[in-house]
């Protein structure tokens, strides 16, 4: 046995090892996997427009005016008038001076991190960030200091010790707890340092704010420094990439300085189009949002009927400690048998010893679909000693 057979073999003693599922579907609340059909409670497409007729259309139409790619970066010949308008468009709707887009939300994170914080500079990070957040910590040689989930008051204390300036990086709604970063003692604790505050919002954007803005409208944060907001459109708006909303030096920058911006093919026109497609429907159709906090809030009143404690998350990410990765995974297992699909969240993704099952939810998803996922919760005895982080 070699050393990566050896390496496999360790990961699925351990219950880590990862699988791929194949759909023969499109993506949706139901979809195929080989000859199953399953009731899917795990996808990001907060707001079912991944497969909306409007967006797919919208999709169609471009790829005949612009064709299947972009063939360039964005810096060549890559940018074409659909990038720009759908960069406009995002700008509006955020509020802000300017946007960027990025190929996705990992490269915008990177891009960011390393055009604004270099070697020798200081950042300050949320130990529960997304890897993106994390890696580009990593990759941009700075001195990283990483305080405790949420402890403003921890992350102070650092800025104080360390002196001003610098960058505090955050998820705005952390994507495997469905919980909210305190956003406005952040963003007051940046600009009292002079410091800025990188806000990556791909699990608010569409789905929380009056309007759909994302958790910057949430908390009635202005879109402007020393925020800076970053969200991903393949979950609520059900397409692909990402952008940047800041002030217009900003961009500029970012434009200039951002190595996974210059040295990388751009979107494909077409998803340009059909994201702005989706971003029309969020406008359009804010019951989507109404109807998703409702199917949340019925979930989390079943779930504390059947005893079941979740952790506080008010979200369409409702995750259920499960504890050990094995009993997170035989719980998935028996789910799928009932014809739901729910895949636990095992280590590294998550700490040691909180394996759960990441149940996500839909506007797409009925009032039925949530009462036939809680009447499965109720038969797993996995669940009976479950306990909340």
């Amino acid at each position: 046995m070699n050393e990566l057979q050896r390496r496999l073999a360790k990961r699925r003693a351990q219950g880590l090892y990862r699988t791929r599922m194949v759909l023969d579907s499109p993506q949706a609340v139901e979809v195929r996997v080989g000859d199953d059909a399953l009731l899917s409670f795990c996808s990001n497409d907060y707001l079912g427009l991944a497969n909306h007729p409007r967006v797919v259309e919208a999709f169609r139409s471009a790829v005949g005016r612009y064709g299947a790619g972009a063939g360039a970066s964005h810096l060549v010949t890559g940018h074409t008038r659909a990038h720009h308008r759908l960069e406009d468009d995002l700008a509006e709707l955020i509020g802000s001076e300017r946007t960027l887009l990025f190929s996705t939300g990992y490269m915008a994170n990177l891009g960011i991190v390393s055009a604004l914080a270099g070697r020798g500079s200081r950042i300050y990070e949320d130990r529960l960030n997304h890897a993106s957040l994390i890696d580009a910590a990593r990759l941009a040689r700075a001195k990283v200091t990483r305080y405790p989930h949420i402890a403003v008051s921890r992350l102070a204390d650092s800025i104080d010790a360390h002196g001003p300036g610098g960058l505090i990086t955050t998820d705005a709604v952390f994507s495997m707890d469905g919980d909210l970063a305190p956003l406005p003692e952040l963003v007051r604790i940046a600009r009292d340092a002079g410091a800025r505050v990188l806000i990556d919002d791909a699990h608010g954007f569409g789905v929380l704010g009056e309007n759909g803005r994302g958790s910057l409208e949430h908390w009635g944060i202005p879109p402007a420094d020393p925020a800076i907001l970053m969200c991903t459109l393949g979950k609520a708006l059900g397409t692909f990439g990402a952008f940047v909303a800041g002030t217009a030096d900003l961009i500029e920058t970012l434009i200039q300085e951002a190595r996974t911006y210059t040295y990388t093919t751009a979107l494909p026109p077409a998803v340009a189009e059909a994201t702005r497609a989706s971003l029309a429907i969020l406008r359009d159709e804010p019951w989507r949002r109404t109807h998703l906090h409702a199917l949340v809030q019925r979930f989390r009143q079943g779930a504390s009927d059947l005893g079941l404690a979740l952790a506080e998350s008010r979200t369409p990410i409702q995750p259920l400690i499960m504890g050990t990765a094995t009993r997170a995974s035989d719980a998935a297992a028996a789910l799928r048998a009932a014809g739901l699909l729910v895949p636990a969240i095992r280590p590294p993704t998550v700490p040691e010893g909180s394996a759960r099952l990441r149940i996500t939810f839909s506007a797409a998803h009925t009032f039925e679909h949530v009462d036939r996922l809680l009447e499965a919760l109720g038969r797993l005895p996995a669940v009976d000693d479950a306990t909340a982080p």
